[in-house]
């Protein structure tokens, strides 16, 4: 028995994940002293343990500058191999800083190939441990020769996360520092001390997992090459006899998460709030915020935001708060929020749109507070079905199920071990920092889906299922922290995937309107349709195939397979009959209004159905809609005779059952189009001969729905953006969210001023005789001369929002190559581009430029000189053909004025948002529309600003800019 220490155990429970059981913090404190009388056998016999240092990280641009080995047997070093390596280039001075190594130590050092051919020798082919295996082995395998150092690499970073799934870091130095071990330096030789020690904690971490789950983990798909493979054999060979459950490991870690949950707020009479006073003294000097922040300085817009949340709590009252950049909203509301958490043991949600915001909130803003708050604070994220292990489907592919994969299927095997370490030791918890190698692994094959969930024919489903485990752990903390997506969803599914929350910070409100009305939409879609009917398959494949090979030992086989043939033969009829509907939708198509893009939406509207067209649409839709219900009867009714005995039997069948109803329901919607509340519309994708075809619902009138269906259940609601006024009005927002339904009293609105000096940091510029886009030729000369002219003025920087796919890579061939040969670099959002890649590429080369689309107009934060210059060539209107757009035309007079206009406004005010992110910040915003000028309604647009405009001939603006650099940076 092991004498463990406060201090021990502190340290732990500070280096693992909030949430963690005592046991298993216990068990991780233990470690060292349990390591140093452990023994392994042959698994820790000859083997190698391997550090290197590189210029770069790019196996194929950089090159080996030391290489570092030791042997070990045991918990003995008995060989060491240590050289520098000479590469054909000097050694970049980032990289002699972080490692102190210099070009003079390999001036005379051995050559790559020869230092791994003297690794080879060393090696002998045994077993490597590196931590990050993939980067050492790369470098090793890209010298001549390489190859052959070893078969097996063991990645000693991927085995820590089986190992040791609740530590919140598995860097080699942090390890190294929590267990004793030698410490990292950046220098291969020292890295290999401390992970000859690491190692041998692994190990003794993995005989902490139960006994049964090594052999389950060594025996899984033999067919797979999986260098982890003997590790779980001669582990389980420790304990053979084990056996392993799933269900009871779920439970035994269940028991240690029994905290109550909190109050519904429904259930107290009001909330107890602090004074006024009392918040206004946790943003003093000396006060709780202060604590939070080593350089913190109070500023009067974001005691006054915390203020109005403390107000709406206190008075069950609802805000709309507009909080100009640097206002410092959410620790302006993440205090008060936690006050009335705290006072009341309610939940206070909070629900962001970026993932930025949810990081920020989650990693750094929170557990700051929590530290300073008396009492602490809990908190948890609740994110989507997709970001939680399905341990249905966990089983199932661990058991056998064919590994859907085109990369390396060692990794899904990885990722399994991981998932079921992860489930022994963690009541709850999600995917997203389980360092999966999604690339290689497929997520559907390890999540479900809201609709695709067995729920109460899963054998987890009130036993130990992550979703499950998550919502309760969000009914036992302080504050939750959601995104729009899931709280919209929770509406629609009249509040049973959230717990009971009646206090709300909505933050990035201005996305409100559009996440409601997409997580509201109806669809039903070619490529579901194909998706559900392949998954049930027929009488010999698919989940049909699998029951009737299953059902024919059956004591009621006769009537089984008699339901089962009829089910099978109805599904194939319906596929058959979908099949035609979505050619007749294509074929509809061709009579709809749509712009000349590949992805056309089409409004289904009076114009349409009247068309000849609709009449060869309408009974195709009505054979398919009468095949779908005949489908969904009889799988319902073979779902529930075999299910009776045998749920999860009948999981995949019973789940085509209820996706079928809803391709029914969605479609006789759209077809009857007689509920007023919605807008209709088909999808086709044009480049495509077959395949993207949809018909879609969308709810008009969002703000209608909240006022009905949402907030008169919530006390108080607090929706807060840097963008939500239009000339300084927040009567849009106010309807677009259906606050201007509720009764007079029940909510006010509050506008800050933005701490920073937009005046003096940022110049808006107005190019106002840009000629009209309808003179093509005349207008893409205009724009390219501007264009070129900003960015060499800006020395690059320069991101340009376009509205149209069409305008801008018709600009990008006529810009780049001029900008090209003046040294500036500039990126394009073409088809098929990786957002995310052009994203991180913009953010770490500052001298970068981008032509970017929809994608960037907002939440793309780039402070400091990565990102210097805005430009918009056109005002971002709604197209006029959009079903929406159209819809709105025809119910209601001045539409464009009353919703187009004002959402093109925010739209601008947030694309300018991305220019200043920090007090230091220095930027120019471009505005290349001449109607900002020579229309009424631009007044709007240039009244939203932060600052003055400047009005200036396109030809000067070049010059312009430079002028205002030079006096401002």
């Amino acid at each position: 028995m092991i004498h463990l220490n406060a201090n021990t155990y502190n340290n732990m429970a500070a280096a693992v994940l909030p949430g963690t059981p005592g046991f298993v913090i216990e068990q991780y404190a233990t470690l060292t002293e349990r390591a140093k009388n452990r023994s392994f056998g042959l698994i820790e016999d000859d083997v190698i343990v391997l550090d290197t240092e590189t210029t770069g990280l790019s196996c194929a641009e950089n090159e080996l500058i030391e290489i570092s080995a030791a042997r070990l047997r045991g918990r003995e070093v008995v060989d060491r191999f240590d050289t520098f390596v000479h590469p054909n280039g000097l050694i970049p001075p980032e990289i002699t800083e972080l490692t102190s190594i210099t070009n003079a130590d390999v001036a005379h050092a051995p050559r790559a190939e020869e230092a791994v051919a003297a690794l080879e020798e060393f090696v002998q082919g045994c077993p490597v441990i590196a931590h990050n295996a993939t980067f050492d082995r790369s470098f090793i395998e890209s010298v001549k020769g390489g190859v052959r150092v070893s078969d097996i690499w063991i990645d000693s970073l991927a085995l820590s996360r089986i190992a040791l799934p609740r530590l919140s870091s598995h860097k080699l130095a942090t390890m190294a520092e929590l267990f004793g071990c030698s410490a990292v330096s950046h220098r291969a030789s020292d890295d290999v001390e401390a992970l000859c020690g690491v190692w041998r904690i692994l190990l003794c971490a993995l005989t902490d997992l139960p006994g049964g789950l090594m052999r389950l983990l060594a025996d899984m798909h033999p067919d797979v090459r999986w260098p982890y493979r003997p590790i779980f054999s001669f582990l389980a060979g420790e304990r053979q006899g084990e056996t392993f459950s799933l269900e009871a490991a779920r439970a035994q870690v269940m028991q240690a998460d029994a905290e109550p949950d909190h109050i519904d707020a429904d259930e107290l009479p009001g909330l107890t709030m602090p004074r006024r006073d009392e918040i206004e003294l946790r943003y003093a000097p000396g006060g709780l915020v202060n604590d939070m922040y080593s350089s913190y300085e109070p500023r009067a817009e974001q005691i006054v935001m915390a203020s109005e949340v403390r107000d709406a709590f206190a008075t069950s009252t609802h805000r709309v708060i507009e909080a100009g950049t640097g206002v410092g909203k959410s620790i302006a509301y993440l205090v008060p929020a936690a006050e009335a958490a705290k006072r009341n043991k309610i939940t206070v949600g909070i629900a962001t749109k970026s993932n930025n915001l949810t990081d920020q909130l989650m990693y750094q803003e929170l557990p700051k507070l929590a530290r300073e708050l008396d009492g602490g604070l809990s908190f948890c994220a609740l994110k989507g079905f997709d970001h939680y292990p399905c341990l249905l489907k966990l089983e199932s592919l661990a058991a056998g199920r064919e590994i859907t994969t085109n990369r390396d299927p060692a990794d899904t095997l990885t990722a399994i071990a991981v998932l079921y370490a992860f489930a022994c030791q963690s009541p709850t918890g999600d995917l997203d920092s389980l360092g999966i190698r999604w690339r290689s692994v497929n997520r559907a094959d390890l999540t479900t889906s809201s609709r695709e969930c067995a729920r109460g024919n899963c054998r987890f489903f009130n036993r130990g299922c992550f979703v499950r485990c998550a919502r309760r752990r969000a009914a036992k903390a302080d504050i939750v922290v959601t995104n729009h997506s899931l709280l919209f969803r929770n509406v629609a599914a009249d509040g049973k995937i959230l717990p009971p929350i009646r206090h709300w910070i909505i933050d990035e409100a201005h996305s409100v309107e559009k996440e409601a009305r997409r997580q509201w939409a109806l669809s039903v879609s070619a490529d579901e349709s194909r998706m559900v009917f392949e998954r049930l398959g027929g009488a010999q494949s698919g989940a049909l195939g699998r029951l009737t090979h299953a059902l024919a030992s059956s004591d009621a086989a006769t009537l089984f397979l008699g339901l089962g043939a009829k089910a099978a033969s109805s599904a194939s009829r319906a596929s058959l009959a979908m099949a035609e509907l979505f050619e007749a939708v294509r074929e509809l198509s061709r009579n709809g209004k749509a712009d000349g893009y590949a992805d056309a939406n089409i409004w289904i509207g009076p114009e349409l159905r009247a068309h000849r067209g609709w009449e060869y649409f309408e009974p195709t839709a009505r054979t398919a809609i009468d095949a779908l219900d005949e489908a969904g009867k009889n799988l319902s009714s073979l779902a529930e005779s075999v299910g009776a005995e045998n749920p999860e039997m009948v999981i995949e069948v019973a789940d085509g059952a209820r996706r079928i109803k809803e391709m029914k329901a969605t479609l006789s919607l759209v077809l009857e189009g007689a509920d007023e509340h919605y807008v209709y519309s088909l999808q086709v994708n044009k480049a495509r001969r077959a395949g993207g075809e949809a018909l879609t619902a969308e709810r008009m009138d969002i703000g209608e729905a909240l006022a009905e269906q949402w907030l008169p259940e919530m006390h108080s609601v607090v929706f807060t953006s840097a963008t939500v006024t239009v000339s300084n009005s927040f009567d849009h927002f106010n309807h677009s969210v259906g606050l201007d339904r509720l009764p007079k009293g029940s909510f006010s609105c509050v506008q800050l001023e933005s701490s920073y000096n937009f005046q003096e940091n940022m110049a808006v510029v107005v190019a106002g005789d840009i000629p009209d886009p309808r003179d093509r030729d005349a207008y893409l000369a205009a724009m390219e001369n501007l264009l070129v002219d900003v960015h060499m003025a800006m020395g690059g920087s320069t991101l340009t929002l376009f509205t149209n796919r069409r305008d801008m890579e018709d600009l990008y061939g006529r810009v780049e190559p001029r900008l090209s040969r003046q040294g500036l670099e500039l990126a394009c959002q073409l088809r098929g581009t990786s957002v995310k890649r052009l994203r991180d590429r913009f953010l770490s080369e500052e001298s970068s430029s981008l032509f970017a689309l929809k994608a960037f107009w907002e939440g793309f934060d780039a402070s400091g000189d990565t990102l210097r210059c805005v430009v918009i060539p056109k005002l971002p209107f709604a197209n006029p053909t959009e079903p929406l757009s159209c819809e709105r035309n025809v119910r209601e007079e001045r539409a464009w004025a009353k919703y187009s206009l004002p959402d093109a406004v925010l739209e601008v005010k947030q694309a300018a948002g991305r220019l200043i992110r920090t007090s230091t910040d220095r930027g120019v915003l471009v505005l290349a529309d001449s109607r900002l000028l020579s229309k009424g309604y631009g007044k709007k647009f240039l009244s939203s600003l932060p600052s003055q405009f400047q009005r200036i001939d396109a030809e000067q603006v070049g010059r312009y800019i430079k002028l205002w650099r030079a006096s401002h940076e």
